[in-house]
């Protein structure tokens, strides 16, 4: 639940702040989680008045009182200057349906702050279901999209509120968008500035003028309104700038983008992260093979999401920020993992169903990263493939029992997501235009009856 309450249901010596952006709350894992997960909350202020200030943050669980405060701190911010505190708590106590509330008082004025979380109790980590997807607003590879680029491009505003409609339908209420600008380049294979970029964007960008040749004019629009009216997050993607490129130049392009981004969908409720498109191999210098470049792209990586993640906090203080790695190779890795999640929030990787052979089992994948994780105090979610290749590389759905099996085995991600719901599931009695082939609705409905049969079971 993300609104901004009364003062007079909070506190009636204070007056409510009008100003909305002041306040952020956050919470890692969002929405659905079980018993096993600790809850990671974030309460950010921005001081916009022309001097500086103490805000006092308050944060509670359930109600406003001194027997529901859960932490208390002082935030000391010079004019237009951001902060937030952070904390964690358990929720092994907290089955059910839960409340945390923030309030930030200047001693003049107090915004109030809520989100919802709902605890499942269970013996696992794992929902052991699909709570997010992506959304990729055209798919980058015309031959993987060859069932359903041509009926995305034709997806028109209310087509896009149809599908947030039919993920939230079946509890997929996280919503990760592949990327706000597409161009066809990697790392070290370009010669791209600032200032030659030639990307083109899926919103009316103010940065670059090149627009993908799509029908709808804003998509993104579209689909955060849909996610505000049904209380979901949409984490934003920031990007492409080039495939795994993480170098000075791109991250200098990325805070550029990111900041147009919040300037023009900050106001939504369901802005819930910085999603970075560029992805990455699990050992962190994809297919670099010297030692001196495979240093200098592990460096390159830390050194990107240390400056990106102290940037946003500049503006959106306490938004997660997420990156999608493969599960593949993550060992060589190892030495540098450490110092990447401490400036990443949360790392979300695919893969593990297709491991390659002398490496370790997807299982084995799943672990590793989950210690790195749990060492750093960052966050693992689980980037579920729910799609096959066909002998010609396009993308087809996968079989339900196939999904179901990754959903059982790799029980240790705090939150799953998939990707992703265009092309792969279609829900007619929802979406007006279906986009892709027939299995795509078979898959559909068969997850649904699994959804519905976990729900019946709690």
């Amino acid at each position: 639940m993300k609104k901004i309450l009364s003062a007079l249901c909070i506190l009636a010596a204070s007056a409510c702040s009008q100003k909305a952006d002041e306040a952020y709350l956050s919470l890692v894992p969002p929405g659905l989680m079980t018993d096993k997960v600790e809850l990671d909350i974030r309460a950010g202020v921005v001081n916009r008045s022309s001097k500086a200030d103490e805000t006092l943050v308050s944060v509670y669980l359930n109600e406003v009182s001194e027997k529901t405060l859960l932490h208390k701190e002082v935030l000391n911010l010079k004019a237009d200057e951001a902060g937030y505190a952070k904390f964690r708590i358990p929720t092994a106590d907290l089955k059910g349906e839960n409340r945390i509330i923030m309030v930030a008082d200047d001693g003049k004025e107090a915004t109030v702050r809520e989100e919802s979380f709902n605890v499942l109790e269970s013996d696992k980590r794992s929902t052991e279901l699909i709570e997010g997807a992506w959304i990729g607003l055209y798919h980058w590879s015309e031959q993987e999209g060859l069932h359903w680029n041509k009926d995305i491009k034709e997806m028109d505003a209310e087509n896009w509120k149809e599908m947030v409609r039919a993920m939230h339908s079946v509890g997929m209420d996280a919503i990760v968008i592949q990327e706000m600008f597409r161009n066809q380049e990697y790392v070290g294979q370009h010669e791209l500035t600032m200032e030659s970029y030639a990307g083109k964007a899926f919103y009316p960008s103010k940065l670059y003028p090149g627009r993908m040749e799509i029908a709808c004019e804003d998509p993104l629009e579209a689909i955060m309104s849909e996610a505000d009216v049904l209380d979901m997050d949409v984490l934003v993607g920031v990007g492409m700038y080039a495939w795994f490129d993480f170098t000075p130049t791109s991250l200098e392009w990325h805070k550029a983008v990111a900041k147009e981004l919040w300037e023009m969908y900050g106001h939504h409720d369901s802005f819930y992260a910085f999603y970075v498109s560029e992805e990455c191999a699990g050992n962190l210098y994809n297919s670099e093979v010297e030692p001196e470049r495979i240093q200098m792209r592990k460096d390159e990586i830390v050194n990107f999401f240390k400056e990106f993640k102290a940037y946003t906090n500049s503006f959106a203080p306490g938004k997660p920020i997420m990156l999608a790695t493969n599960s593949m190779g993550v060992p060589y890795g190892a030495d540098t993992y450490p110092k990447l999640l401490e400036h990443l929030d949360i790392l979300c990787p695919f893969g593990f169903a297709r491991m390659p052979e002398g490496d370790l089992t997807g299982y084995e994948s799943a672990q590793t990263l989950q210690k790195f994780c749990d060492d750093a105090g960052s966050h693992l979610w689980f980037d579920l493939e729910a799609f096959l290749f066909n002998p010609d590389m396009s993308l087809y759905p996968r079989p339900i029992d196939q999904i179901v099996g990754d959903l059982t085995l790799l029980d240790n991600f705090e939150k799953i997501l998939c990707y992703q719901f265009p092309g792969v599931f279609n829900a007619p009695e929802v979406m007006s235009r279906i986009v892709g082939e027939e299995r795509t609705v078979e898959l559909y409905n068969n997850y649904r009856d699994y959804y519905r049969g976990k729900q019946q079971s709690e």
